[in-house]
């Protein structure tokens, strides 16, 4: 259901195909609190000390960003596991190479006054932005109250447009991460009536590249990964600092951006391992992405099943320093 429409501006900003390391690396994030460390990492020239040329390219839409990577415009995104999937699903080659979060709260559907459950959504507007994220959490929800999208009126808009139309009164409900979720918290009465804390393991967030990027420059994105942990002690060591740069990318206040902590379970470098390990619950990757790809299906958010080949890589988070 993504399309590519606003790409074509991008392409050529990538130049990883440049023989040997040290070239530069065009990495793609945008709005999440679990993507905001990237931030810190540019910030504190923690790209450069572990020897990697990065340009962070921030995105204003997230959709953008995931349109980018597939097209080739970029050479790495942050994005969500069902959204990695949908994108190889059209014929997108992938990898993901680290887990930088799970979801459990962030991600909310928020109602007007008088909604004070899924079930009450029946015929109401529904605004969410169509085939990303909260979409899928939007149909898990309402598939858990025995509904679907057709017992709503769904109004299809970006993420930060949908949180402004429901401030503004335009629609019923609002289905928004993080910190989008703070602005549609801003109107009178309104509440969160789900979110992901009610579907553990459901939205992972991860660092996905090309898989021309990990077969081409595996030292580069060996860095990368590198960098992550390294910028999660760093944070954890500054706090107050690191709060002050990720909250001021997120054009937020930093009591609102210190709310969002218990929303956003970022991963050690342990629990990416377990992760990543095949298993049979919903901490186990290749469980979680069997049953989105069930799910995209049968919604029709996916026309054909991706194939699962190279898109889970490990070795990174393997050889990352302890």
């Amino acid at each position: 259901m993504l399309t590519l429409a606003g790409v074509t501006a991008l392409s050529g900003c990538s130049d990883s195909s440049a023989s040997g390391s040290g070239s530069k690396i065009t990495i793609g994030f945008s709005a999440w609190p679990g993507w905001f460390p990237w931030q810190v990492a540019q910030e504190q020239g923690l790209f450069a000390k572990n020897g990697v040329n990065v340009d962070l390219k921030y995105f204003d839409n997230y959709t953008d960003s995931i349109n980018a990577l597939s097209s080739g415009a970029i050479d790495a995104n942050s994005q969500t596991l069902n959204d990695t999937l949908s994108s190889v699903s059209g014929g997108a080659k992938l990898s993901i190479v680290l887990v930088n979060d799970n979801s459990t709260g962030n991600d909310k559907i928020i109602a007007r006054d008088g909604i004070t459950s899924i079930a009450d959504l029946k015929g109401k507007k529904v605004a969410v932005e169509q085939g990303a994220v909260d979409h899928y959490l939007l149909l898990l929800a309402l598939q858990s109250a025995k509904m679907t999208e057709k017992d709503i009126q769904l109004v299809n808009l970006p993420t930060d447009a949908a949180a402004a139309a429901f401030k503004s009164g335009q629609v019923d409900a609002v289905a928004a991460f993080a910190p989008f979720t703070s602005t549609a918290l801003e109107r009178a009465g309104s509440r969160a009536i789900s979110s992901s804390a009610e579907f553990p393991g459901a939205i992972p967030d991860h660092l996905v590249t090309s898989q021309k990027l990990v077969k081409d420059h595996p030292k580069d994105v060996q860095a990368l990964v590198n960098t992550w942990f390294e910028t999660l002690t760093w944070i954890k060591n500054n706090k107050d600092a690191a709060v002050k740069i990720m909250a001021k990318r997120g054009g937020v206040s930093e009591a609102d951006y210190k709310s969002y902590d218990a929303g956003t379970t970022i991963f050690t470098r342990q629990q990416n391992l377990d992760a990543f390990t095949p298993g049979v619950t919903p901490q186990h990757l290749d469980f979680q992405a069997n049953k989105i790809i069930d799910f995209i299906t049968s919604t029709g958010l996916a026309q054909q099943r991706p194939s699962l080949d190279g898109l889970f890589d490990d070795q990174f988070v393997k050889a990352a320093p302890q």
